[in-house]
């Protein structure tokens, strides 16, 4: 792959491990007051925001702030705090709830059924084409290694309504991927989970989320219900359109690449840090722009680094490009706005059917 001897791909291993432990050597109480305050901040943004729903008695600008207030606090909650925390990352704080086992986030996805999904499967077996099922979820064809169907012609506007509802299709995505609900599973994906434990973390933590933002806040806030009802909800759409957007930015972009299953049996540690690095993109940005994306605008350090706090990804960036400019990998960054028009011209262009005659059978 790009031409690295195995001599290399264990060179490049042994600096991207130096690097990793350069930088764990570095994390500790600073890592935990920049977590508190983003905790601290995004409770403040939620329940400013759910008070200042109730200003449409004054000013529908009022109940406009507390939407996108409590859009910021949901935004936080699942990126910088949920997707970070879920991942270990702050574990050693030995905090009783910010840590990998305990935390439950503010979505309808069961936090340990997306840790199984992406934790185990996705960052193992990033981009390989029939094992990680975010790359060819069934949904969007992105590669010609999918065979072409007539959906796919519609599938930009399957886009649209996958990133309105994307909460939903992430809590969906371990029970579509065993196909709990169609009888057939496939005979090489086996889950630890019963049918029937995934059916009711499924059911019970929708229920719970649909109950919270539709019934109980508009309830207590009755007699403007439908007012509260609708801020909640345009602030649930808003989180779903930004997280959507963000990973399909980090995943999806025209130049990433995909693997077959055969080229990454038993592959070595700095074949894996290769295959990570050309399956994820960056993002250029402010600092405050990092912290609502959960820091994975630094996609690529991220994949090789899943478990370092994601406050360090950004001073990483400078020293993962050059050693991937020493190895001559490609370093797929860009801004925001490039990286998403890019997304879209792979979703469109897949669409088509172009290439299926050497597409695999999904």
């Amino acid at each position: 792959m790009y031409n690295l001897t195995s001599q290399q791909l264990d060179a490049l291993a042994t600096e991207l491990d130096a690097l990793a432990a350069q930088t764990r050597a570095k994390v500790g109480a600073e890592d935990a007051r920049y977590l508190e305050r983003v905790l601290l901040v995004q409770r403040l943004s939620v329940w400013t925001g759910r008070l200042l729903l109730l200003g449409i008695l004054w000013s529908p600008w009022l109940w406009l702030l507390g939407v996108l207030l409590l859009a910021l606090g949901k935004i936080l909650d699942n990126m910088e705090i949920g997707h970070n925390v879920l991942h270990g990352q702050y574990d050693w704080m030995q905090h009783p709830y910010l840590n990998s086992r305990q935390f439950e986030w503010d979505i309808a996805c069961d936090a340990k059924s997306w840790q199984r999904t992406h934790n185990f499967e996705h960052h193992t077996y990033t981009n390989i084409i029939g094992k990680d099922r975010d790359f060819g979820y069934g949904l969007l064809r992105l590669s010609n290694d999918f065979r072409w169907r007539l959906r796919n012609l519609w599938q930009f506007v399957t886009y649209l309504m996958l990133s309105t509802l994307f909460q939903w299709g992430v809590s969906y995505h371990e029970l579509a991927a065993q196909r709990v609900f169609f009888g057939k599973k496939k005979n090489d994906r086996h889950s630890q989970v019963s049918d029937s434990d995934l059916k009711k973390a499924f059911f019970g933590k929708g229920l719970r989320q649909l109950s919270k933002d539709y019934l109980l806040f508009p309830l207590l806030c009755f007699p403007l219900f439908f007012e509260v009802l609708l801020g909640n909800l345009l602030a649930n759409i808003l989180r779903n359109w930004w997280t959507a957007t963000v990973i399909f930015c980090g995943h999806f972009t025209k130049d990433v690449h995909v693997f077959q299953a055969q080229d990454c049996e038993n592959e070595s540690r700095g074949h894996w840090y290769l295959r990570q690095m050309l399956g994820s993109s960056n993002f250029t940005g402010p600092r405050w722009f990092h912290i609502l994306t959960g820091h994975l605008s630094c996609q690529i350090e991220h994949h090789l680094f899943p478990d370092l706090p994601a406050y360090r990804y950004p001073e990483l960036v400078p020293k993962v490009r050059a050693i991937a400019e020493r190895y001559q990998i490609p370093y797929n960054s860009g801004s925001f706005i490039r990286q998403y028009a890019t997304v879209l011209q792979r979703i469109l262009r897949y669409s088509l059917p172009v290439g299926t005659a050497a597409a695999t059978k999904n």
